[in-house]
C-alpha cells in the first residue's frame, strides 16, 4: 500500500499553470471601484477565463479581466465583470459579510504564498460590495472556510456594461514568506445571469475552484515587502442581562476581556487572550437527533479560529483527539477562561507548527476544579502537498493552585495526509495512542482513508479502529459511549469500521442536463471482537442540471444491533429491546435552482425503521428580495410508528429566520426555533453594526421556553 501511494505521488502531475507578473506601484490608490488610477492600465492582465461550470472545455461566454499590483503596505486587486445582460438584476442572498460564493454573483481571488499548494486565502466581493474573505485549508478540496475574519477594503461600481471592483488586502493581515517572489494565484467569476463560473487558470468542472492543485503563478518583480510592528489589540465588552423565572429577579453583569495579535514574521502569528469573548452573539441552531450519539457543533469563538486546520482538523470528524469547545463550556454552562495564548504559523516553507496554552477557572458549583490544557502540533510538508503531521494533547487537572498529578488526559499521535500535485488523489492515514490512570489497556486509535476523483469517477476507501479504552476527553468521539437505561450508566464500547463508496458521472449532450449517474455507499461497524453492530448500504441515483437544480433517487438498507434498551425518539415511555434489527426506506433528495428568489432543498423518505415505520420530511425555504431581506424557513417532521410498543412520536423541528441588511454594516437578523424532542422554544434577535473595520457593536436578546408548557427558562439581553 505505501509503496502505491508513493508511486502515486511521483507520477501526479499539475496542470499547465498560467503567469502573471506583479508590479510594484508608487500612485496613490483610491478604493472606490472605478479603476481610473494609472496603474490599472499598465498592470499585465489576467484575462482568457475558463468555463468551470457548466462546462470546463471552452472559454467563458462572457469575460473577466483582472490586475493585481502592490505597495509597501498592500496588494491591491481590481477587475471587469462583463455583464452581456444589463437589464437583468444580479443575484445576491443579502448584503452581508461572507456570503455563499456557489449562489451569488460574485469575483473572488485565491492567494497561495507558501507554493505548498496546501494553505491559502480567498477574498471575494459582490457587485453590492459585501465582502467575504476565507482560509484555504486542505489543498482547497472541501473550499474556503469564512470564519476567518481580518482587516482589508474594498469597493464596487455598477455600469451599464460591467461591475467593476478595487481590494486593498495588507500584507499584516495575512501570513506569506517574504523572501520568496513566486506566489500561487487564482481569479473566478461567478456569473449567475447566464449561471457560468469561470476561472483564469482552468480548474476542471469536477473540482471546487479554490482547489489550490490548480493556481496560476503570481511572479514578483521583487520580494514582497516585509512588514514592520505588527501588533493588534481586539477588546471586548459586554454588557449582560439575564432573568431568572423562579426569582423572578433580572441580574446585569458586565464582562471584559481581549485578544492580543502579534505577527512575529510575516508567516508566524502570536495570539494571547484574556478572558475571550465566548461569541454570545450567535446561536446554536438546535436540531432533532435520532441518534444514540451526540451531535457536532462547530466552534466560533474568535481565539479559536485562525491556523483551525492544525488543531481542529487532527483524526477524523467522529474521531477528534481535540476539539477546542471542550475549553470553557461544560454541558451548556460557561466556564470562565482566564487566559490563553497561540503561537501558529510556518517557521520554514514546509514546516508548520501550532502551539496553544489555554486556563480556566474552577468553578465551585458544578464541581469543576482549575484546568489547563495545551496543543502542540508539528507539520512537515513532504512529496509536493501531502504532510506528515505530529500532534500532543494535554489536559491537567489542579487543586487550588496546586497540580493534581491524578487528574489528568493525554492523547499523542501521527498523521499521514496525502494531496497529490494533479488533485486526483486525497487521503489520510493515523495513529493516536491515550495516557491518563483509568483507561490503560490498548487505549489507542488509528485509520485511513483513500480517495480518488476525476471527472467520471469518484472512489472512496475508509477504515477506523477506535479501542474502548481510547479516551479523548479534549476531543469529541462521540460513538464509543452508549447509554444503559437500566444501570443509569454510560458504557464504552470500541468499534472497527470500514466505509467504501463509488460513483460515476455521465455528462449528456444536453440542454437541460449538466451530468447523471449512480452512487453506492456502504458503512459498517463492528465491535472489537468483530461482531456486526451497524450497516448503511445506499444505492441512488444523482442528476444535476444545467440550471443548477439537483435530485437523487435512492435506497437504504440498514442494520443495527441495540446493546441496551433504547428510546431512539427521546420521547418514548416504552423502549426499544436490545438485538439485532433490519430496516430500509427510499429516499428523495432536491434542490431547486438557486438563481431564483425562491429556492427549495430538501429529503422526503418512507420506510421501516428499527421495528416499526417512520416518515420523515426534511426541508428548508428561502426567500429572497434582493438585496436587503432574506427568509428562510426550516422544517422537520418525523412520524415514527412502533406498534408492538404502542407508541407514536410525531418529532417536529422548525426554525424561521429572517435577515434585513441595511447595509454591507449594518444588518438585523432575527430566529425563532421549536423543537418538541427537546422541550425547547426559542427567540434570538440581533443587530450588528460593524462601524469600522473588525469593530463590531452587538445588541441581542434570547428568550427561551419549555416548549410543552411555554415557561420561560432563561432571557437574556447583552
Amino acid at each position: 500500500m505505501f509503496r502505491i501511494i508513493i508511486l502515486l505521488l511521483i507520477t501526479s502531475f499539475s496542470l499547465g499553470q498560467k503567469k502573471l507578473h506583479i508590479f510594484k506601484t508608487t500612485e496613490k490608490i483610491n478604493i472606490d471601484g472605478k479603476l481610473t488610477e494609472e496603474v490599472w492600465q499598465k498592470c499585465e492582465k489576467a484575462d482568457s477565463f475558463w468555463q468551470n461550470f457548466p462546462y470546463d472545455t471552452s472559454l467563458a461566454k462572457v469575460q473577466t479581466i483582472a490586475m493585481v499590483t502592490y505597495d509597501e503596505k498592500f496588494i491591491y486587486v481590481a477587475a471587469i465583470c462583463y455583464d452581456n445582460n444589463p437589464e437583468r438584476k444580479y443575484a445576491v442572498q443579502s448584503l452581508k459579510r461572507d456570503f455563499s460564493f456557489p449562489v451569488t454573483d460574485a469575483f473572488a481571488v485565491v492567494f497561495e504564498p507558501f507554493n505548498d499548494k496546501a494553505n491559502g486565502y480567498s477574498f471575494g466581493l459582490n457587485p453590492y460590495g459585501s465582502q467575504r474573505e476565507g482560509i484555504v485549508e486542505k489543498g482547497g478540496v472541501w473550499g474556503v472556510t469564512t470564519s476567518w475574519d481580518i482587516i482589508w477594503f474594498s469597493a464596487t461600481q455598477i455600469t451599464d456594461s460591467a461591475w467593476t471592483l478595487e481590494m486593498a488586502i495588507p500584507f499584516k493581515s495575512i501570513r506569506y514568506i517574504p523572501n520568496v517572489k513566486k506566489w500561487g494565484i487564482n481569479f473566478a467569476r461567478n456569473n449567475l445571469k447566464i449561471n457560468e463560473t469561470s476561472v483564469w487558470n482552468k480548474v476542471p468542472r469536477n473540482f471546487n475552484i479554490s482547489n489550490l492543485a490548480f493556481v496560476g503563478e503570481l511572479l514578483w518583480d521583487d520580494y514582497p515587502p516585509k512588514t514592520k510592528l505588527n501588533l493588534a489589540l481586539i477588546p471586548y465588552a459586554t454588557l449582560a442581562g439575564n432573568y431568572d423565572p423562579q426569582s423572578k429577579v433580572y441580574t446585569f453583569k458586565p464582562r471584559f476581556g481581549g485578544d492580543v495579535k502579534y505577527l512575529i514574521t510575516p508567516s508566524l502569528n502570536l495570539d494571547l487572550t484574556v478572558y475571550p469573548d465566548f461569541s454570545q452573539a450567535n446561536v446554536d441552531r438546535q436540531v432533532t437527533n435520532l441518534t444514540r450519539f451526540s451531535i457536532f457543533f462547530p466552534e466560533r469563538r474568535y481565539f479559536f479560529l485562525e491556523n483551525q486546520s492544525l488543531f481542529n482538523q487532527l483524526g477524523f470528524r467522529q474521531i477528534r483527539p481535540f476539539f477546542s469547545r471542550r475549553i470553557g463550556l461544560y454541558n451548556g454552562n460557561i466556564i470562565p477562561i482566564i487566559t490563553g495564548a497561540r503561537l501558529s504559523g510556518k517557521i520554514t516553507p514546509n514546516t508548520r507548527i501550532g502551539f496553544m496554552n489555554v486556563q480556566t477557572e474552577g468553578v465551585s458549583d458544578l464541581g469543576l476544579n482549575p484546568q489547563n490544557y495545551s496543543v502542540a502540533v508539528l507539520q512537515q510538508q513532504v512529496f509536493g502537498r501531502s504532510n506528515f503531521t505530529t500532534f500532543f494533547v494535554n489536559r491537567q487537572g489542579f487543586n487550588e493552585n496546586e497540580i493534581n498529578k491524578t487528574d489528568y488526559n493525554r492523547v499523542v499521535g501521527a498523521e499521514f495526509n496525502l494531496q497529490s500535485n494533479n488533485g486526483k488523489w486525497f487521503g489520510k492515514a493515523f495513529y493516536h495512542r491515550s495516557f491518563d490512570k483509568k483507561y490503560t489497556k490498548n487505549p489507542t486509535a488509528n485509520a485511513s482513508f483513500l480517495m480518488f476523483r476525476d471527472i467520471k469517477w469518484f472512489f472512496m476507501w475508509n477504515h477506523e479502529y477506535v479501542s474502548s479504552n481510547y479516551n479523548a476527553e479534549v476531543g469529541f468521539v462521540p460513538r464509543i459511549t452508549q447509554y444503559d437505561p437500566l444501570l443509569d450508566t454510560v458504557v464504552r464500547i470500541g468499534y472497527f469500521r470500514i466505509e467504501p463508496a463509488v460513483s460515476r458521472r455521465f455528462y449528456p449532450k444536453s440542454k437541460v442536463i449538466n451530468w447523471h449517474g449512480p452512487w453506492i455507499y456502504m458503512s459498517q461497524y463492528h465491535s472489537e471482537d468483530m461482531f456486526l453492530t451497524d450497516r448503511r448500504l445506499e444505492v441512488a441515483y444523482k442528476v444535476k442540471l444545467q440550471n443548477s437544480s439537483e435530485f437523487q433517487l435512492g435506497h437504504n438498507e440498514y442494520y443495527t444491533y441495540l446493546w441496551f434498551y433504547t428510546d431512539i425518539t427521546r420521547t418514548m415511555d416504552s423502549l426499544l429491546a436490545p438485538g439485532g434489527y433490519f430496516y430500509r426506506n427510499n429516499a428523495f433528495e432536491w434542490q431547486t435552482n438557486y438563481r431564483k428568489p425562491v429556492v427549495s432543498e430538501g429529503e422526503v423518505s418512507y420506510g421501516s425503521f428499527y421495528s416499526g415505520k417512520k416518515f420523515s420530511l426534511n426541508t428548508k425555504m428561502r426567500l429572497r428580495i434582493q438585496p436587503r431581506v432574506f427568509f428562510d424557513l426550516t422544517f422537520r417532521q418525523d412520524e415514527i410508528d412502533f406498534p408492538e410498543l404502542n407508541e407514536h412520536s410525531s418529532l417536529t423541528q422548525l426554525g424561521l429566520g429572517t435577515e434585513i441588511t441595511f447595509t454591507t454594516n449594518l444588518y438585523w437578523n432575527t430566529y425563532f426555533q421549536y423543537v418538541n424532542q427537546l422541550d425547547f422554544l426559542s427567540f434570538y434577535s440581533r443587530i450588528q453594526w460593524r462601524f469600522r473595520p473588525m469593530s463590531d457593536l452587538f445588541i441581542v436578546y434570547v428568550d427561551n421556553y419549555r416548549a410543552s408548557d411555554f415557561m420561560n427558562s432563561s432571557r437574556s439581553i447583552f
